[in-house]
């Protein structure tokens, strides 16, 4: 098979995203920010422009880390939180919370540290992410939030892929369409 690609501008950049098979039937745009600052920084900053009041910034390891990073340096340094795929051995009185992401194909688990969920609790917070497709990675950061006794104020993308694209709670920067497997955007 030919590697095919989807073209598409986000947050004023053109690039070109590589077509993966997640089934027989359908493909993904696999958008990836690594290596990328230009755009990590363009999306942050666009981002912020509509993001809620809030206190606090969480996102999931690893995709979001570089775009929640930016954003709290762009908003002047702010404290971000991130919940782990795995707990680490500094990590104390965890919180935990399943997934099944889409790019992933397998069940995970997110890790919360307990100083963390101390430091939300009370807090008004923004769940953040590179892209929300079927929702699960972000009901995971829900129920971390939830546990924690945060405040959810808002939920935030750079892409909502496919469906996700309909939810009216979610903030996003651009529609990521799905694909079928001769490349047509569905």
């Amino acid at each position: 098979m030919q590697d095919m690609y989807y073209k598409m501008t986000i947050a004023g950049l053109e690039r070109r995203l590589p077509l993966c098979p997640i089934s027989e039937t359908l493909m993904i745009g696999a958008f990836v920010i690594f290596g990328d600052p230009e755009l990590t920084t363009a999306c942050a900053a666009e981002l912020l422009k509509r993001c809620p009041e809030h206190d606090v910034l969480i996102t999931a390891e690893s995709k979001g880390i570089p775009l929640v990073c930016e954003m709290a340096r762009l908003a002047g340094n702010e404290r971000y939180v991130l919940a782990r795929k795995s707990a680490k051995l500094y990590m104390r009185n965890v919180f935990s919370a399943d997934v099944r992401s889409i790019t992933t194909g397998h069940p995970q688990t997110l890790y919360l540290d307990g100083a963390d969920a101390e430091y939300m609790k009370g807090k008004r917070v923004v769940i953040v992410d590179d892209v929300i497709s079927t929702g699960e990675s972000l009901q995971a950061l829900e129920t971390l939030v939830d546990k924690a006794g945060g405040n959810i104020v808002g939920r935030m993308a750079i892409l909502a892929e496919g469906e996700a694209a309909d939810r009216d709670d979610l903030i996003f920067l651009e529609k990521l369409p799905l694909f079928d497997r001769a490349g047509n955007a569905l």
